[in-house]
Parts: C-alpha cells; structure tokens; sequence
C-alpha cells in the first residue's frame, strides 16, 4: 500500500546504518526525530465538501486526503506535521473520454475548479488545491492505464495517459519493447505526468526526453477534444505537441498518448569512473558528449557527493577499501564518480565503452568496471525511500536542478551549492550540500543540486529556511543564464521565477494559450503562470 504522507510503498525502506548517521552529525550536527501527524487526524480535519452531488465524484475523506499534496518539501511539511491547509473537494477516476468531457461541463456549469491528477509525484506543487472560494475537483486519471494499440511496423504505441511507469513498460516488454523512460520518480510517475511537466528520464541521452518519445495524443479541453496526429514530421505552422508539453494541467487533460518506442536492447550496462577532481571530470564528459558517443547516461558526481554516496551506502567495510585503493592511486579527497551507460546492439557496445574510456584516461580517468555501475542500477529507483529514512530521524532532503550551456557549469554549480551554505548561516546552521551532472548535451549539461539540513520542532521554521535556501539557489540559476527547471516543471515552486527564463512577451504568449483554451479558468489556476497575474486579469 502506498503511505499517505511519505514516499512509495509503506513495505520498502532504505536501510542506513548508525554509521551513516554518524556521518551527517559530523557535517550537519545531531538531529531530532519529531512525531509526525496521524492519519486519524488528517482524516478529522478533512474539511466538508463544497461540490454539488455526482455520480462520478467521490467526497469521502481518504480519497481527498490522498491528492491534497504532492511531493515537495512544503507538502511534506504539511502531511508529516500537519495542519494540511487545502483539500480538494471531491476526486474523481474517469476511464473514459465522455466521462472527462462530462466532468469539463460540470465544472464549467457549476464553476468549480479542475486539477489533473496523475501519479502525484510532482516535487514543485502541481497538484495543490489553491486557498479560495471556489470549490475544487482533483481527477485522478488511473485508470487510463492500457496499452490501446501497438503499431510494430511504425514502432509507435498508443496508452491510456494514466498508465504508471512500471506497468508501461511491462507492457512493452512482454511485445519486445520498450519505451526507455526512467525518471527517478519512475515507480509511481505517468505518461501524462511525464508528458505535461516536460519529463527527462535517467537515460535521456540514448532514448531522449519525453518531448522526443511524444508523437501524438488525445487532449480534452474546456473548448472541445484536441487530437494530435503522431505524424513523423510536420511544417503546418508551429508543432502544438509542444504547446502541450509542460503545460501543466492549464490546457486539458490528455487522456491517451502515441509514444515512440525501440525494440529492448541486445546489451546495457552501467561503468564506474573516478576522476582526480571535477573540473576534470566535467571536462572529461564535455567531450564524450560532443563526441556523440553512443552512451545512454552519464552521471558525474562532484567530490562532496562521491564522498557522501559512498559514506551512505551502507557497506563501511568494502568502502574503507575502496578508499585505501584510491587513495594508493592518488585519487584522493577531491575524487569524483562518474556511472555512465551503454545501452544498445551489442557491436557498437563494445566500440562505444572503448571511446568513452579512451577519453576519461586523457583526463586521469581510473575505470573500475561494473560493480559501482550495478549498485546504481540497482538502487536508482530505490533512492527517493532515503528522503523518509532520513525525516524519520530528523534530517530533510530536498533537490533542485538547472541546465546551463557547458561555459558556466562549473561556476554555476559552484554559486548555487555556496549561495544555499550561505541562506543558512543566519540561523546557525550548516547544511550539506552536492552536486551532480545529471544529463548531458553537445552545448550544456543539467546541474543536479541535493542538499541535507536538520528540521525543527516548529515547521514553519524549517519551511522559512527551506524557503532562504530555494531562494537563494534560483537567484543564483537566473545569475549564470541558467533554466529554472530542467526536468522537474514550474508548479507553485518555481513561478515567481519564470518570468526571468521567459521574459514579458514570452510570458503573455503563454498566459494567451492557456486562456484561449480556458477562458473560464478552470483548469489548475495558480500553476505555471503564476496567480497574481491571472488575477490581474
């Protein structure tokens, strides 16, 4: 069963040992493990509901509770501390177009608000109900979960867009396929979750990102059905497959999807490689990746993050050996990890591994094989489980990403991880701080920021220095020219941001599109653009 108020399924945890505790009291101090909220209590406070009857909605408390919130740290805030602040005022679970449609003009009728709702993994607010007096519906689209058609000869494939990252791909499977998309949040995440916040999945690079696999899909509208055809190409004016990806919910809700998928690869495997120290390293991937070598990821840790990786795996006596080697080998504390993967036929396989390794032994480059590449495979969808073993013993774990051209990588990374050291000396407080390459093009590379810090007795407290710290880093995103998100979407979260990455007259094309579709403003209202100027409108 899925926790209410946590990540994944209540049956998996993330083992860490006091060690590794140990470790985070040494950099961030001791911490407190505070007693979170009941769910009796959450399901006391569910306020009554505002919506007239109807058979396709369900009021019950526990459907409400369940997509009240999302994933960000503010919604944690609220569902592990309490008082959640908003509830939607009924759900419901269509499983067809006419029952969408029939939702749209009930809602249009009777003015009340419509949030789509896929898996509810969304980590920037997607989701949430917004404070109002407008009554509020959150249609949860799980049950458009098929596979509706396979064309093996276009090697397109039609689903339902409720459809879960794990039964996508068991369906693809079992035919041969697969469609290759695997973010982090891939467990519970959906096609049209994937589609409307602009997804990357971990193997981007060989498969691409969702608006490469997007090929067609069924939207409905407050103004009518949409349909894209899954055309190869097309110059009938601009492509609207990429007005509707990132859109967040403002424009309809995609009901089904046409995604481009390849058959299952002859071979994958995940290699380590250390590097002396992260300007070498990110040298090293700039290349691989101008180079358009065949990898299917690469991800460069910088030193603070190997160290850390290493420190929370679990495994303190193979780690004190593997530290020794490297340290006998003068990869000292300035190391970095870099995993990548090769995914494809088996031929090009081998020429690929050879090139990536001729290019990182130019740059000091020790390759160690598979071993470090199998425990990431291994535990790559198992990672987001630490963020509950860690609250449970008073830390907090949050992320934040960019995209830069590759010029301002290294100082970018390097403002943003000191411009959130700097958000928490006010309080007295250190925070860990590290960062990765997750992605990687021919002009630039995404910077992956993860950071750890102790919570308090008093949420609002700990949401305030949340809130100094994302502040902070995003002012130092927009400083190097760098993207406000890369992957993860607009949201609450990153709004009052946008309009520095858009600029005003990309802004209000695209505050035009969502309300030439909804005029009424049905839809999501508060996310992507922000509130205040859907008011002023």
């Amino acid at each position: 069963m899925r926790r209410w108020n946590g990540w994944g399924d209540e049956t998996t945890h993330y083992h860490l040992p006091e060690t590794s505790f140990q470790y985070l009291v040494e950099r961030v101090g001791d911490a407190t493990g505070y007693p979170d909220a009941t769910l009796e209590d959450a399901l006391e406070a569910v306020p009554s509901s505002r919506l007239p009857a109807h058979p396709l909605i369900k009021t019950e408390a526990i459907d409400r509770l369940n997509h009240a919130r999302g994933q960000s740290l503010p919604d944690w805030l609220e569902l592990r501390s309490g008082p959640i602040q908003t509830y939607p005022d009924g759900v419901a679970y269509p499983t067809s177009d006419s029952q969408v449609q029939e939702l749209l003009r009930f809602a249009s009728q009777k003015g009340f608000h419509l949030i789509p709702y896929g898996g509810g993994t969304s980590v920037v607010g997607h989701i949430n109900p917004l404070k109002g007096e407008t009554p509020v519906l959150t249609v949860d689209m799980s049950r458009f979960n098929s596979l509706l058609e396979l064309d093996e000869t276009s090697r397109l494939a039609t689903f339902g867009a409720g459809v879960c990252g794990p039964d996508l791909e068991k369906q693809l499977n079992e035919r041969g396929y697969t469609l290759g998309h695997f973010p982090q949040s891939f467990e519970l995440s959906t096609l049209g979750g994937w589609i409307a916040t602009r997804s990357s999945g971990q193997q981007s690079y060989y498969y691409g990102r969702i608006e490469d696999l997007f090929a067609g899909g069924h939207v409905e509208t407050p103004l009518g059905p949409l349909d894209l055809l899954p055309v190869p190409a097309s110059a009938a004016g601009p492509d609207l497959r990429q007005v509707l990806l990132g859109s967040e919910g403002r424009l309809g809700l995609i009901t089904r999807a046409t995604v481009r998928i390849r058959p299952q690869p002859e071979v994958e495997a995940f290699y380590g490689v250390f590097f002396h120290d992260w300007p070498s390293g990110v040298e090293a991937v700039r290349q691989i990746a101008q180079a358009r070598l065949p990898i299917s990821m690469a991800r460069l840790s910088n030193a603070q993050e190997t160290d850390t990786t290493l420190a929370l795996a679990g495994k303190d006596n193979l780690i004190l050996w593997a530290k020794r080697g490297l340290n006998l080998l003068r990869y000292g504390d300035e190391r970095c990890l870099l995993v990548f993967g090769i995914t494809g036929e088996a031929r090009l396989a081998r020429l690929a591994r050879q090139q990536v390794m001729e290019i990182a032994r130019q740059h000091g480059g020790l390759f160690t094989g598979t071993m470090i590449g199998k425990t990431w495979r291994k535990s790559r969808f198992l990672t987001p489980y630490l963020r509950n073993t860690l609250w449970e013993r008073g830390y907090t774990i949050d992320t934040l990403e960019t995209a830069v051209p590759w010029i301002q990588t290294l100082p970018a990374a390097q403002d943003i991880q000191q411009a959130i050291h700097d958000a928490m000396r006010p309080y007295g407080e250190r925070v860990l701080v590290f960062a990765h390459l997750s992605h990687v093009y021919r002009d630039g590379a995404s910077v992956y920021v993860t950071y750890i810090f102790r919570r308090t007795a008093d949420p609002e407290q700990t949401l305030r220095r949340w809130q100094d710290m994302k502040h902070a880093a995003s002012q130092a995103i927009i400083a190097h020219g760098g993207t406000i998100s890369h992957q993860h979407g607009v949201g609450l979260d990153h709004a009052p941001y946008l309009l520095a990455e858009k600029g005003e007259v990309g802004a209000t094309l695209l505050h035009g599109a969502v309300h030439t579709l909804d005029p009424q403003k049905l839809l999501n209202p508060g996310k992507l653009i922000e509130e205040a100027r859907d008011v002023a409108e």
